[in-house]
């Protein structure tokens, strides 16, 4: 049981730092500081998007309009570490 929280775990934590890596990276093509016609960058970037859009979509639905600022990394971010730390301290005691 122990390897399943673990796994479910590092599944949370890879998909943490996808999120950050995501929200990098629409700050570096908002500022043009890389070249979005580099092929490379560009699958990179639709991927990152393909990964992190369905789960910030709704959201985003749920959020007021702030006037072009993004916050909804930030909650699925906090969101995250709930879960994280509800599967540790309150889910894993009770199964253990």
């Amino acid at each position: 049981m122990f390897a399943l929280f673990q796994t479910i775990d590092l599944a949370l934590n890879i998909y943490t730092w996808i999120l950050i890596a995501s929200a990098i990276f629409s700050w570096l093509y908002a500022f043009n500081v890389i070249n979005s016609s580099n092929q490379f960058v560009n699958s990179v970037g639709t991927f990152l998007y393909n990964v992190t859009e369905p789960v910030l979509k709704p959201i985003r639905r749920l959020l007021p309009n702030l006037g072009g600022i993004d916050i909804s990394p930030i909650i699925l971010l906090l969101i995250i570490f709930f879960l994280r730390t509800l599967l540790w301290t309150t889910v894993y005691p009770l199964v253990a």
